[in-house]
């Protein structure tokens, strides 16, 4: 059978084509790829270094949908032939390209780049180190909110105050753990897409062209929120990871908008855009609110100033796509933040817990902590396993605490050596939730605040981020 050239992806049939998908996971790219390529007439093979066992949850969904004869399954391991008889790959972020199995691959593909050869609709697109979700979340919210009608009094029409309502629908994916190609065969033209995009994901975006010279990756918006150290066990070097970082706004041109920070590196990112530059600070310093000093209200429904930022970076992309000033503000001012950042879960005997687990760095820890002063009594449970970053923010954060408590890990190895050098006292370290959960409820006292933000990553005792967080809410729902 002659095979069909992947320089581009100008058609959605795979009929015939043999697909190997490299990386199944548990966050559903791989699962929801399986399920678009598999719609589409691909002859599938699912590889993953991890065994069966630690992927049941997504063999189990892959099978419910497409059942147990539609996939070939290679886990535990990979096959090189595997990649060798392909026609195509579709690798996972987290594979450096760098792998010998993709190497042997003919073509290589990931779902963003698929999604983004196919989408029809404008594309506004989030990274950063911190912050991209709830940003990325926000933006969503309120595109979603410009495509509900509000009555007008004034007329006793439908619209939306000091604008129009938007055609089309909003929706939201990329690294959020929704995969666009589980939405890809309903978006139009009219609609808008948010996509967060990991520095993973936008190095596997590098230099993409579509049919017809366009850039692959050219979002109408490219937001960047803070950036700070991370993945450096990964890429070695800052520059390193900021420059899979600059790959947001590479593809843009006059007609896009690109929104960064003002400090050194978003300085950088707006000096070296092709998009019109704007500038997020506090909202004194921001360019490009047109003198909308309303777009955020003064009290946001989550705490800290690094989330106020979020929201006014996002105010900036939402005034620049057109929307008016008063749907910007109520759609902000109530937006209630998202699972797993600083989400408020849980209430007894007057101790308020949070969930922060998705603060994996030193520097989201800090931030999560300094979001509570003046609050209450601080909880904060903490540590983890090492990604070669500094833990001074740790400290800082440590610092702040009136009780600390510590999960077992690398980094907490490391941890507890600079607090114990600083007389910084601390419980722990804990070997599992539940242990950890335990001795936390026992200093809880009402008008504390408990907070999981470990600043580490969560190898080892967790499957990730996300499991750590979902163990933490139901453990202390269960026992508290």
């Amino acid at each position: 059978m002659e095979r069909r050239s992947y320089k581009n992806l100008n058609s959605t049939d795979f009929s015939g084509q043999r697909v190997l998908i490299m990386g199944l996971g548990l966050h559903g790219g791989g699962l929801e790829s399986a399920r678009y390529l598999a719609r589409h007439g691909a002859e599938l093979t699912i590889t993953d270094l991890r065994d069966e066992k630690k992927l049941a949850p997504s063999v189990e969904k892959l099978e419910a949908a497409l059942g147990p004869a539609r996939i070939r399954y290679v886990l535990g391991k990979h096959d090189m032939a595997d990649f060798e008889r392909a026609d195509l790959v579709i690798k996972n972020p987290g594979v450096k390209p760098d792998s010998p199995y993709l190497r042997a691959a003919r073509h290589i593909e990931t779902d963003i780049s698929l999604f983004l050869a196919q989408s029809p609709a404008r594309l506004i697109a989030v990274t950063g180190s911190k912050g991209k979700s709830s940003t990325a979340s926000a933006l969503y919210r309120v595109l979603d909110l410009a495509r509900r009608p509000v009555p007008d009094t004034r007329t006793g029409t439908s619209g939306i105050p000091g604008g129009a309502v938007l055609p089309g629908r909003a929706w939201l994916g990329g690294n959020i753990t929704v995969s666009p190609l589980s939405f890809l065969d309903q978006v139009g033209a009219g609609d808008d897409v948010v996509l967060e995009l990991s520095s993973w994901q936008l190095g596997d975006l590098r230099g993409r062209i579509k049919e017809g010279g366009r850039p692959l990756l050219k979002p109408r918006c490219a937001v960047i929120t803070a950036i700070m150290p991370d993945h450096l066990d990964w890429y070695g070097s800052m520059s390193a990871y900021v420059a899979d970082k600059r790959v947001i706004y590479q593809g843009q041109d006059r007609e896009d908008a690109t929104v960064a920070g003002q400090d050194p590196w978003g300085e950088s990112f707006l000096a070296e855009t092709g998009g019109r530059p704007l500038s997020y600070g506090d909202e004194e310093e921001a360019e490009g609110l047109n003198n909308s000093r309303g777009a955020l209200p003064a009290k946001l429904l989550v705490p800290g100033r690094h989330q106020r930022r979020n929201l006014l970076a996002a105010a900036l992309a939402l005034l620049d796509l057109g929307l008016p000033a008063e749907l910007v503000r109520e759609g902000l001012g109530s937006f209630p933040g998202i699972e797993h950042r600083l989400e408020f879960f849980h209430e007894w005997r007057g101790v308020r817990f949070y969930n922060d687990t998705a603060a994996t760095i030193p520097e989201a820890a800090a931030a999560a902590a300094a979001a509570f002063e003046g609050c209450g009594r601080l909880l904060l449970l903490a540590g983890g396993s090492d990604k070669g970053l500094g833990l001074e923010p740790l400290i800082d954060a440590a610092k702040q605490a009136g009780e600390l408590f510590l999960l077992a890990g690398t980094a907490t190895e490391k941890l507890i050596v600079l607090l114990r050098d600083r007389g910084i006292p601390f419980r722990g370290p804990f070997q599992s939730m539940e242990t950890a959960v335990c001795a936390l409820l026992e200093q809880a006292r009402p008008a504390d605040i408990a907070l999981l933000s470990p600043g580490c990553a969560s190898f080892g005792m967790f499957l990730n981020e996300f499991d750590r967080g979902t163990q933490w809410k139901e453990t202390v729902k269960r026992l508290a």
